[in-house]
């Protein structure tokens, strides 16, 4: 199944941005604290730069302690410096091993009080054959189970923003893809298949997306009724780090037809954290790049949250963690 021709060219080929870097004020988010995972490149790392005027508190989640600090050496050395610069701490987070989840979570509350807002960044291939320390299919391991966990363990956190956070302000921001809409199985999710390892590296990269979006919609009737925002956004095809074994005439293929600069994609990130579109009235919405709420193309996957397979996935998720912790 996949979605019309004019829903695959609206995404891969969008208008210009309208929410960016312009849209968020220097020293506006002075108080607050942000997570971004898989920050210490691509795309998270174009975020950060993009935040790094606001003041807020910024959390590098990422599995290479060495490589966050590169990345805060980075931002940190602008010129000229930001009035109000953002306060840049690393956080280590493998989302490959469940059991170093809680141990993450609690660094991060051992230091703040407050979250508000967690982006769901952080991604990479896996090829076939690849599964998580755990044993489970690799893509819905570390993109699904692992990030609902880590969510899970900083709810408080969310809960205590959102009491004195303007209305609407505090979100979980999932990442969803175009692959939704061109490669995942039928209803988004396989559970036979996703109980293996993995076999089809776009097909099971796409069903861990579709995941990506029913935790978002999930997360969105969960959590809801404390002031929290889950929403998920496909940021767009990009030149990212992710192609850097790609051969020179493909992505050079690539980058003049397909792919944009990362910090596109960061800027349906900046939507999907920051614009008024976004509240309570959109909550579990889905963002299409770069920056527009309009609903996944595919049809069968709209049908499998009306039928409960976002509550179904999400259920799963927990089943996972659980048989570990």
């Amino acid at each position: 199944m996949s979605s019309s021709l004019s829903t695959l060219l609206q995404q891969i080929y969008p208008p210009a941005p309208t929410f960016t870097e312009k849209d968020v004020v220097a020293g506006s988010h002075v108080g607050k604290v942000f997570i971004i995972t898989g920050a210490n490149s691509g795309i998270g790392l174009d975020l950060v730069k993009f935040l790094y005027p606001t003041g807020a508190t910024i959390y590098l989640a990422s599995r290479s302690v060495d490589k966050i600090h590169n990345a805060i050496a980075q931002v940190s050395s602008v010129s000229p410096a930001p009035a109000t610069p953002a306060t840049l701490k690393p956080l280590h987070l493998d989302l490959s091993d469940l059991t170093t989840i809680k141990s993450s979570a609690a660094s991060f509350a051992a230091q703040e009080s407050r979250l508000d807002i967690l982006w769901h960044n952080a991604g990479s291939g896996y090829g076939p054959g690849s599964v998580t320390k755990q044993g489970f299919e690799a893509h819905a391991g570390a993109y699904c189970v692992s990030p609902l966990l880590f969510t899970q363990e900083l709810l408080p956190l969310l809960q205590a923003a959102a009491k004195s956070a303007p209305k609407d302000s505090v979100r979980v921001v999932w990442t969803g893809s175009i692959l939704i809409d061109i490669n995942s199985p039928p209803g988004g999710v396989d559970f036979v298949r996703i109980e293996k390892p993995t076999t089809n590296q776009e097909l099971d990269y796409a069903a861990s997306k579709v995941g990506n979006y029913f935790l978002a919609v999930e997360g969105a009737k969960r959590w809801g009724k404390y002031g929290i925002i889950s929403v998920c956004e496909n940021p767009g095809n990009l030149y990212t780090p992710i192609w850097v074994n790609a051969s020179w005439w493909y992505i050079t293929f690539l980058r003049i037809f397909i792919l944009y600069p990362s910090k596109y994609g960061a800027y349906t990130m900046l939507y999907a954290g920051f614009s008024p579109d976004v509240n309570e009235g959109t909550n579990g919405t889905y963002i299409w790049p770069w920056g527009k709420i309009r609903p996944v193309g595919r049809g069968d996957v709209l049908q499998a949250v009306s039928d409960g397979k976002a509550t179904e996935f999400w259920e799963w998720c927990e089943r996972k963690w659980r048989q570990h912790l």
